[in-house]
């Protein structure tokens, strides 16, 4: 099953904080297989928010809401289940420095 896992920051990392290499995350998950793929986004200053009402699209430069927390990344897993994707999410330094969402990808029948 697939997973999207959010990479948020979080104004209350753990007290000890994790300066391990994220790239030793990647590497491990890139060679089992278990990372799709991954990649860090820009802050949401560098954002753009597209809606469209009314017929009318209307485009708005920078964050669309007030936060502390932000997305920063991404990365696809293909895991057996939300306990396995749950152990490598646990692996990630985010894990500590900031704070890992999982969601499963939506099975469409």
């Amino acid at each position: 099953m697939k997973y999207m896992m959010f990479v948020v920051t979080d104004h209350e990392p753990d007290t000890t904080p994790d300066d391990s290499d994220v790239n030793l995350w990647v590497d491990e998950f890139d060679s089992t297989g278990k990372r799709v793929i991954g990649e860090v986004l820009e802050p949401p200053a560098k954002s753009t928010v597209v809606r469209v009402r009314n017929g009318e699209r209307h485009v708005t430069d920078g964050p669309f809401a007030e936060t502390k927390e932000w997305i920063c990344g991404f990365d696809i897993l293909e895991c057996e289940s939300l306990d396995e994707a749950i152990e490598i999410a646990a692996k990630h330094p985010m894990a500590r420095n900031g704070q890992l969402e999982i969601r499963p990808f939506m099975v469409w029948e």
